[in-house]
């Protein structure tokens, strides 16, 4: 939902409608009692958390949330959980909604996954005081914000010039190599940096994060663990992780994973078809 000039120019408050669709089979027949649904409207940016208590209405259930303009900066993630008495432990998480919905304060218009952030500065002497000590690095990647950013230091030469290559053909082909480079620094960082960041509950099981991390972690889970389903490819993850055991024999396969998304291979088989065919035109 993009909600920047939604209807009007400036707005100090946003109102959602939501309703949820739950099984009655499964509501009546599991192991649990005083059933509650909630919407959850969160944003890391600001640390902020709103719950939504839903109520029962014509066969689902309702309710409405509000966005306070003053409260939140940029994207919120808004997810539907089921919580219920279990074992006699209430506020247990007995379900949660598959896919969840962003709520962007900025967008014009609604789009799920945006690329990442890309920001050319000179490491040296730019506004980011933290980038200095990097002054001979050409790119880093940042990993705390709503959005992944990728720091392109334009103090280090040739880099943003070849990455905008543009008829010569070698120049363009070694350009999409080290974007591709990038990416999968890039693809590695924010993995590493979703697992870190990951929730547990009471009985210490790792929660989906919201956001981009979400969709980073079940992009690459089936290349790092393709034998496991995603949620226990995740459990696997967090326990490798927590307990040292196994984490660093992970690392090759977090790599691969990061090309993979990358498309490395690809763009390598590119620049050494144009490095090939360029060599057999100067000789010939």
């Amino acid at each position: 939902m993009a909600l920047h000039m939604a209807g009007r120019e400036k707005w100090r408050e946003a109102r959602l409608e939501i309703q949820a669709q739950i099984p009655d089979i499964e509501l009546a027949n599991g192991p649990w009692t005083e059933v509650v649904c909630v919407a959850v409207l969160t944003e890391r940016a600001t640390n902020s958390r709103t719950v939504v208590r839903l109520r029962p209405w014509s066969g689902s259930w309702g309710g409405t949330a509000v966005v306070p303009r003053g409260a939140f900066r940029a994207r919120l993630d808004l997810t539907l959980s089921v919580v219920a008495t279990v074992g006699g432990v209430a506020g247990r998480v007995v379900a949660t909604a598959q896919d969840s919905w962003l709520v962007d304060l900025t967008a014009r218009v609604p789009v799920r996954q945006r690329e990442l952030d890309i920001n050319e500065m000179d490491f040296r002497d730019g506004p980011h005081e933290w980038l200095r000590p990097f002054r001979d690095a050409p790119w880093l990647v940042e990993t705390s914000g709503d959005m992944p950013t990728i720091h392109l230091n334009t103090g280090f030469e040739g880099v943003t010039e070849l990455l905008g290559a543009g008829s010569d053909p070698t120049e363009r082909a070694v350009g999409r190599l080290l974007a591709t480079q990038i990416a999968t620094d890039a693809w590695t960082a924010m993995f590493h940096s979703a697992v870190s960041d990951l929730e547990v509950d009471g009985d210490g099981v790792p929660q989906w994060p919201s956001g981009w991390r979400d969709w980073v972690l079940r992009s690459m889970l089936p290349d790092i663990l393709p034998e496991l389903s995603p949620a226990d490819g995740l459990l696997e993850i967090h326990g490798r992780r927590s307990e040292s055991s196994g984490w660093h024999e992970l690392q090759p396969l977090i790599q691969y994973a990061a090309s993979r998304r990358a498309h490395i291979a690809k763009n390598l088989g590119t620049v050494i078809r144009v490095l090939g065919r360029s060599g057999r035109e100067s000789t010939g």
